[in-house]
This record gives C-alpha cells, structure tokens and sequence, in this order.
C-alpha cells in the first residue's frame, strides 16, 4: 500500500465542493483526515478555515494541509503567514512535482475556479506521492524557515 497521511484540510465558501471531492478520495485511500472547514457554500473568510489548517500541520499534529479556494493564492497567503509552513499554490501536476520535491510543501493550495476537479484531484495525488529531493534545496529550506 502507498504511504499514507494524515492531513489537515479547509476551505472558503468557493473551495467547498473540491474539499469535499478531495476529503473522499483522501478517506477511500486509507489516509487520515481532519476537516478544519468551511462546512457549506455559504459565503465565509477563508482566514477563518485556513489559518487553522496551517497551524495544525506547523504543530506537528498533521503530516500534510490542504487548503482551497475560488483562486488558491489567498488561501496560500494565509497559510505561509505561520512559521513552519512552506504552502504553494499548484495548477498542474508539474507544478506539485516541484512544489514537493524542490520545496518540500507540507501545505497545497488549489483554486477551484482555476482547475477542472478531476485535475484538482490528479494534483493532490502527485503532491502526495512526491518525496522531497534534498540536495541542493535543503540549504534554500532552512533559509525560508530562518526567515
């Protein structure tokens, strides 16, 4: 069985139906899910949901955070505003490559206006699945958590 984890996910009102797509398909693989909210399309603050999710997984109480949105990019503010997380903002499956193996994310953001779900979905998995290559890019990472 692939490695599994435990992850923290939220989202605004605009986020909703993928992190409840996304929340399904993370359960049905065998890993751990905290829903940190929104809980409906209601309109919300993403600081609200986002903000916790970054929290949890910068105390260790989760391996991985998923954050969503109509965009992704303040949902990516939000979460890279708490020290610890390295949260980006991916679009296709090249982009979650290197956000995992060059920057080694512990946080995604995606924007549901911006993907199709079934591209939403195909991201998370390779996000997942990419280990981080070390290397080079670990002297980068300690200069992005020394900041």
């Amino acid at each position: 069985m692939p490695h599994t984890f435990s992850i923290a996910i939220g989202s605004d009102h605009a986020g909703f139906a993928y992190k409840e797509a996304i929340k399904a398909m993370l359960l049905n693989a065998g890993h751990t899910v905290r829903d940190l909210g929104a809980y409906s399309e209601a309109s919300c603050d993403y600081p609200d949901f986002i903000r916790p999710v970054a929290e949890a997984v910068a105390r260790g109480d989760y391996q991985r955070g998923i954050v969503l949105g109509g965009s992704g990019n303040g949902e990516a503010i939000v979460a890279n505003r708490v020290k610890g997380i390295r949260c980006g903002l991916c679009w296709n499956e090249q982009v979650a490559i290197w956000n995992r193996s060059h920057n080694d994310a512990n946080v995604l953001s995606l924007g549901q206006r911006t993907v199709t779900e079934a591209e939403a979905l195909h991201i998370v998995n390779v996000w997942l699945a990419t280990p981080f290559e070390g290397g080079r890019h670990v002297a980068r990472i300690n200069k992005i958590d020394a900041a």
